[in-house]
Formats: structure tokens, sequence, C-alpha cells
């Protein structure tokens, strides 16, 4: 890894960090396998949710979202049921992502999500104290993985100031046929658009900013290779495209804040004292 001042400067400069073969081929492997354990162990019939970014503040609002900080579900592509309700393809290939908490909760997940190399880059960052609030696995199905719009992590996870950052480790060859990130290089420099605020049980998206999101000729392809971990500022604009492609983009993702700010009562995915939010080592 290059050196944490030269590391840090570019992330300051930029907004992001592509660091590739970050993750090996047996991390991959493991990962991979622990996310079809629990896909084939969940029962749809046990509730059948959709994960989409067109109406956040009805997917977001639903209980089954707002209470799965501190659990491990499991969430349906936007596309995977057909008019009459069944599934268009096999729910191994229906699944948009399992979330959220697997970083503290799954053994085999835990284990990657933990250790010092993870404890050095949030250090080499700036981050003295950093707390793990939110895991994801997202799978970016063949034909029917949905589009994840513009938006910047800080939307929700607030702190003040923003402190927020995400880790998105390809585990699958990400480009522009099956859905790659997409950002705006240096976009951290622009303000906070949107807050994800959570009141009496509800969701909705509060405009913070006028700002516009940015145009076609801002935005960058992340086209990574599988072990590559990708670094995101929490105010970066990034966004993914819908996989129209026969391959699949799995990732997965950690988000953090730095516990030494004030961490927003508002925001959707709260810790109570008897499960904090952890760092890395």
């Amino acid at each position: 890894m290059q050196a944490a001042a030269a590391l840090k400067d570019r992330f300051e400069a930029d907004g992001f960090l592509v660091l590739p073969d970050f993750v090996g081929p047996g991390a991959i492997a493991s990962l991979r396998a622990r996310a079809a354990e629990i896909v084939a162990a969940f029962d749809p019939r046990d509730a059948a949710p959709v994960f989409s970014t067109r109406d956040e503040a009805k997917t977001k609002s639903d209980a089954y979202f707002l209470r799965s900080g501190t659990t491990v579900r499991c969430f349906f592509e936007e596309e995977a049921f057909d008019e009459s309700g069944g599934l268009r393809q096999s729910k191994a290939l229906s699944i948009n992502k399992i979330g959220h908490a697997m970083h503290d909760l799954d053994p085999v997940f835990a284990a990657f999500s933990h250790g010092p190399k993870l404890a050095a880059l949030a250090a080499d960052l700036g981050n003295a104290d950093p707390r793990v609030y939110q895991s994801m696995y997202i799978f970016k199905q063949p034909r029917i993985g949905g589009e994840v719009r513009w938006h910047q992590d800080a939307t929700y996870f607030s702190t003040e100031p923003v402190t927020v950052t995400t880790l998105w480790f390809a585990l699958e060859r990400a480009d522009r046929s099956n859905g790659c990130l997409w950002v705006q290089r240096g976009g951290h420099r622009t303000p906070l658009r949107e807050q994800f605020v959570v009141d009496a049980g509800a969701g909705r998206l509060e405009q913070r900013d006028a700002a516009p999101w940015p145009v076609e000729a801002e935005a960058e392809a992340v086209e990574v290779e599988a072990g590559t971990l990708v670094v995101l500022h929490g105010l970066l604009p990034h966004y993914s495209a819908p996989n129209r492609s026969a391959s699949s983009r799995h990732a997965y993702t950690l988000h953090f804040v730095d516990g030494r700010v004030p961490y927003d009562p508002c925001n959707w995915l709260q810790r109570e004292g008897d499960f904090p939010a952890q760092g890395f080592a």
C-alpha cells in the first residue's frame, strides 16, 4: 500500500481511492460462499422485502428495513418479481443485497471486517476512532440488477462534521457492462444535498442544498478487478447503472464514522448501548 501521507493526500484531492489487490482470492471465495448460505437459508415466505432507490421514503420506512441495522436480512431486487408476484429467476439470482450487521453478527463477515489492515487504513485516512455502523453484501444480479441513483453516503450517516467513509470491496470484476460504480472526481467538495431522517418510525429524504447532481460529462467509471478496494468520501456523489448483462457484480461494503464526533439521532441506523458500533481493531 502507498505511504500514508500520499494516500491521504490523494483521498482528500479526489474524494476516492482505488486500491487493487487489497483482498485475496481465498477471502473473496469465503465471503461469496457465506453469502450464498445466507440466501439459501432465507425464507421469502417470512417477508418479501424489495430494495429500491427510486422510492426511498417508502422502501426505507418499512419496518423490515428500519429494524435491519442490528441483524442480518435479505432484500429482493426491484425487478425480481413478475406481474403475478412470482420470481422471474431463482431466489439465488433475485436478491439485491444482504444487510446490515453481518460485520458484527456473522462469524465469516466479522472476521473479514475487523483486523489490523483495515484499522491501519482508517488511521491513515485520519480516523482515530472509527466505528463501523453498516455492512452490505450487494449482488447486482444478472439482467435485473437495480440502478442506484446519484447519492452521497453522508445522507444516511449524518455526523457533524461529515466523517462517514465507505469501503467498497469488489468480489467480482465490475465494469460498464454489469453496473460498476461511477463517481464525480473531486465532488466531495460539493455540499450535502439530502439527509435521510427517521422520525416516529417513518423515514423521509429532506433537501439540504439545491446543488444539482453531476452531469454525464462529470461522471467517471470505476472499472475494477475482483479484490480491489474502493474507498469513498461521505460527500462524494456516486451511482451505479442497472445491470442488464449476463454477469453479476458482487461487492461487500462497510460504512464507518469517526466516533469522536456526534452521530445524528435522526439517522436511520442506531445502535443501543448493549450493541455499540465497534472499530476495526
